[in-house]
Parts: structure tokens; C-alpha cells; sequence
């Protein structure tokens, strides 16, 4: 077994703003030169082939999803920022509990039993026609322009929608939600200097007294809707319901983020590869009931809006012939394990006919795979579908994107995408 000397091996600043734009390059040399690489200066080591990052997923036993010190959590690479995060949460508001993808079993298959009722399919299949009915709405509704931030007028009111409404949100809030989804986004980023990190809490703080009332209501009067059951459920295990800072944590990470954030990012950059790819473009239009489903696995491989999340060592593990030590942080790199060459025949190609287009690594695997995949998937099919039945053709608009991504060392997200298009004759 060898223990990897820091800063051996190829130089990747996964922290580069520049390398986030297009990490593809990056990926390829860790998996062929550092497939277990640790990040200079820090206790991170990224996984980046598809086998090593399904060995982790696969073994909760060696690779816990729980921190050993949870203000880790808070901020990975700086323990102290960490405490003062977790002190302005318990001034201001409440401190979030670990999430669900934070724990592991039994406290894990205990609240994801719950989770799992709530997320269950005859739920999302009674939510599917409202999918349906917003994505036709919300193109509808910008038709006639000829033009647009795809971004903002569909990738991110399709599925925030959606879970607000879910969420016992009403649609006139769901601005100000954003606003608040954004300062988790961006708090998790590991991108952050200190005091825009705190002032991230700050917003994140306000939609926990947003969501407080909605809570203290259905624990009166519960219905029928899907935060009532989060609010109302008792864990099998645990004797009670989830408890306030279960909540908040669970609203921002696993419904709003977890719930809209990733999927408007792969609304964004699915539109995006169908106008840098005319033909796959046709191709889907010809027969859009045979290639669809293929086409939305391909967005997800290829772009992976989840591209990594961490788990933990808890004690010395050997991964790869590499030796990671107790107490060291695992950054599980999906967005490479999902161009990998061991996996996938020319990777880099969005291909309609790829055989096995499902066993990419978007929504993770094992025990934490990810439960909204299901409405996700519901999601892009329904956004894709209103595409192919409203466009004609689009294109990028001229002169107004950069094709910008939010700096983040975890998630993939397109700033801003200006397209236009022609309308299909109807």
C-alpha cells in the first residue's frame, strides 16, 4: 500500500474557477495519472474512475457519509469557519441537522424509509400532469419573443415550481425562495471568502423563519401534500417525526436544491448540447418517443449537475492501492467517473443509441442514491418534450453568452444561456 505524498503527482487545482469552466481535461489526467489524487494542502482526496467511485459508493462501512466532526460539513477545508457557521445558525435560527445523504445506517435507512413514502411513485406520478401542464406553460408563455434567457425562463421555474408547490410555497414567493436556494448553493461552493460565506447563512437564515410557520401549521393541520408528510412522519426507530433543525436542513439540501437546483442545471446544459449538436437535434425530433428517454441520460452523464459530493474516512482505508488516512475527507468526482473510457465507449459523444444509458453516475449509487431521481427524470422529459414540440429550431443568440458556469467545486451550473428560436407551425 503506498500513502500519496502531498502534492505528488499531476498538479489539478479542482479549486480553479478556470478549471470549473471545463473540468474535462482535469479529469482525464487524474483518472490516467491520479485516480486516488490528493488535493495539495488539504486532507481531500478525489476519486475520478468510474470503478473506484462505485467501490466507494457501493461500501457505507469503509466510506461513511457521516463526518466524524460535522463542522467539517459546514466547511471542509476550515474547521473554524465551520464553528462560526454553526454559532450564526444556533444565534439566528437553527442549525441544520445532517441531512439525509449526511448520514448513514441505521439512522440513514430509518428517515430514508420516510423519505421514501413521500417520494414514493404513485406520488410522482400524480405530480407528473402538472409537470406536463407547467412546461408547455412556461414555453408558451415567452412563444411569441422568438428569444430568451433559457435560464431563467425555464430551466429554473420548471422544477422550482414544482417543489414550492410541494413545499406548501406560495407561487408568488418563489422568487424570494430562489434567493435563499441560491445562498445554499452558493455556501456549499467551497468557494467562498469568509464574510460572503456568513452572509450566505444570513439569507439561508431568513427562508428557516419563511418555512418555520408552514411547519407549525401542518403539525396542526396536516394534508396531503409532500411536506406535510416530512412534517408529520414518524421514523420507525426514532419515535418521533423529524424535529425542527431536521427540517431546515432538509428543505434547503435534499427538496429545494436537491430538488430544483440540479435539475434546471441539466435543463440548461441539455438545451445547450442539442444547439451545439444539430444533428442529435434532428435526431430527437425525428422520433422523439424512441430517443428521448436516451437523451436525458446522456445530459446527465455528460454534464453531471451533481459533480461531486464527499464522503468520510473514519479510519485508515486503501483505495486504488492508495492508503487514505482516518480523518481524511473522499470527494467523489461523478462528473468524471461519467466520461470515463473504462465505462464508456467515446465518452465525450452524446450518442441517442448508447447502449446502457442509465448506468451513468448522476444520481449517484448504493444506499444514497439519489430519491428524487425519479421526478428529475419526469422533469427533463416533460421540459425536453415541450422543446420538440414548440421549436422549430434554436440557436445561441448572438453576442450575449459568455457560457459562464457559477464557481462551485461540487455542482455544475450555467450562469445564463440566450438562445432564440424559431416557433413550430401549429
Amino acid at each position: 500500500m503506498a500513502t500519496q505524498a502531498e502534492g505528488s503527482g499531476p498538479q489539478v487545482n479542482l479549486f480553479d474557477p478556470e478549471v470549473q469552466q471545463c473540468p474535462w481535461d482535469a479529469y482525464r489526467t487524474l483518472r490516467e495519472e491520479a485516480p486516488v489524487y490528493r488535493i495539495p494542502g488539504t486532507d481531500i482526496f478525489v476519486v475520478s474512475r468510474y470503478e473506484h467511485v462505485r467501490e466507494v459508493l457501493m461500501d457505507p462501512q469503509r466510506f461513511p457519509s457521516s463526518a466524524k466532526n460535522e463542522l467539517m460539513r459546514a466547511s471542509p477545508t476550515d474547521v473554524e469557519r465551520g464553528r462560526k457557521v454553526a454559532e450564526r445558525f444556533k444565534a439566528k435560527g437553527w442549525l441544520p441537522a445532517p441531512t439525509l445523504a449526511g448520514r448513514d445506517d441505521p439512522n440513514h435507512k430509518q428517515m430514508r424509509a420516510m423519505f421514501n413514502e413521500a417520494f414514493k411513485p404513485s406520488r410522482i406520478k400524480e405530480i407528473d400532469p402538472r409537470v406536463e401542464n407547467l412546461a408547455y406553460e412556461l414555453i408558451d408563455g415567452f412563444l411569441d419573443e422568438g428569444e430568451c434567457d433559457w435560464v431563467s425562463r425555464f430551466c429554473i421555474p420548471l422544477p422550482l415550481f414544482i417543489i414550492g408547490e410541494q413545499m406548501g410555497a406560495k407561487r408568488e414567493d418563489m422568487w424570494r425562495i430562489k434567493g435563499w436556494t441560491d445562498a445554499f448553493f452558493h455556501r456549499i461552493s467551497m468557494m467562498l471568502p469568509e464574510d460572503r460565506h456568513l452572509e450566505m447563512v444570513d439569507r439561508e437564515i431568513e427562508a428557516q423563519h419563511y418555512f418555520q410557520p408552514i411547519f407549525e401549521k401542518l403539525r396542526e393541520q396536516p394534508d396531503e401534500s409532500l411536506i406535510s408528510v416530512l412534517v408529520n412522519t414518524v421514523i420507525e426507530g426514532w419515535g418521533r417525526p423529524l424535529n425542527d433543525n431536521e427540517l431546515h436542513a432538509e428543505m434547503m439540501a435534499d427538496t429545494f436544491v436537491g430538488g430544483s437546483e440540479t435539475t434546471t442545471n441539466a435543463l440548461a446544459a441539455g438545451m445547450k448540447l442539442l444547439i451545439e449538436n444539430k444533428d442529435v437535434w434532428a435526431k430527437l425530433k425525428s422520433d422523439p418517443d424512441r430517443y428521448m428517454r436516451t437523451f436525458v441520460e446522456e445530459v446527465l452523464r455528460l454534464e453531471s449537475p451533481v459533480q461531486s459530493l464527499m464522503r468520510f474516512a473514519h479510519e485508515d482505508v486503501e483505495l486504488a492501492g492508495v492508503t487514505i488516512p482516518a480523518g481524511s475527507i473522499i470527494n467523489v468526482r461523478y462528473g468524471a467517473a461519467n466520461r470515463d473510457e473504462s465505462a464508456f465507449e467515446c465518452p465525450e459523444k452524446l450518442d441517442l443509441d448508447r447502449p446502457r444509458a442509465g448506468a451513468h453516475m448522476a444520481f449517484g449509487s448504493g444506499t444514497h442514491h439519489c430519491l428524487g431521481a425519479p421526478l428529475a427524470r419526469r422533469e427533463l422529459t416533460w421540459g425536453f418534450t415541450a422543446v420538440v414540440d414548440r421549436f422549430e429550431d434554436m440557436d445561441f443568440a448572438e453576442g450575449k453568452n459568455d457560457f459562464t458556469y457559477h464557481p462551485h467545486f461540487l455542482l455544475r451550473s450555467l450562469k445564463q444561456l440566450h438562445i432564440t428560436f424559431e416557433p413550430k407551425k401549429r
